[in-house]
């Protein structure tokens, strides 16, 4: 999973790469770093995706050679990518020209994952919005990563109370349980609205 970068609380090496000319110059501001390892046809819709360059976007998928669902880094799709930066308006614009709400990254997560991760309701809800039918919810909210993770299970670590209640209303499961044998609930921390929403939804399952 790609993950954004930003100038405060620059990680160790960063400083060589701002000398390298890798990053921008601006306070505050998100740094956009295509990987190296993006095949060439693919870097200006990567990059597009992770600022949240509407005209870009529409640009780069105008002029795609390829698949729209092809990994344009760390085996996220432009898709995750925009999902992972909350970027509502391109993540609507893919979905229009035929992204896949269900593939997977190179870690087995959906898109789901990464805007449930964020926090990003909005996103989140659009997704679910457009699912063909209700299979389709059903399986991207049973989907897993790598380490058993549902998108429940993202949205309870970051205690994203909004994202919790409208997952749950679309029916995720806050029993699952991932490979370290942890509900949803058990990743929030106690006292949290989110700890109380997961948990509330548990006790409501009928014996």
């Amino acid at each position: 999973m790609a993950v954004p970068r930003r100038r405060n609380g620059m990680m160790e090496g960063d400083e060589n790469d701002v000398q390298d000319g890798l990053l921008e110059e601006d306070d505050d501001v998100l740094i956009i770093d295509v990987d190296s390892d993006t095949p060439p046809h693919l870097r200006d819709l990567a990059a597009a995706a992770q600022s949240g360059d509407l005209s870009a976007l529409r640009l780069a998928l105008d002029n795609l050679e390829g698949n729209i669902d092809e990994p344009v880094e760390d085996g996220d799709t432009a898709l995750h990518l925009t999902c992972l930066y909350g970027h509502l308006h391109c993540v609507q614009l893919l979905l229009e020209r035929g992204a896949s709400l269900e593939a997977k990254d190179e870690d087995g997560a959906i898109p789901l994952h990464d805007a449930c991760a964020g926090g990003y309701t909005e996103v989140v809800q659009l997704l679910i919005g457009r699912a063909t039918d209700a299979e389709c919810v059903k399986r991207m909210l049973d989907t897993v990563d790598a380490e058993g993770d549902t998108p429940l299970h993202h949205a309870a670590r970051g205690e994203h109370s909004d994202v919790i209640s409208v997952l749950l209303a679309h029916g995720a499961s806050p029993t699952n349980k991932n490979i370290y044998d942890k509900t949803p609930a058990e990743l929030a921390d106690p006292e949290t609205d989110a700890r109380r929403i997961l948990e509330a939804a548990i006790s409501s399952i009928p014996l």
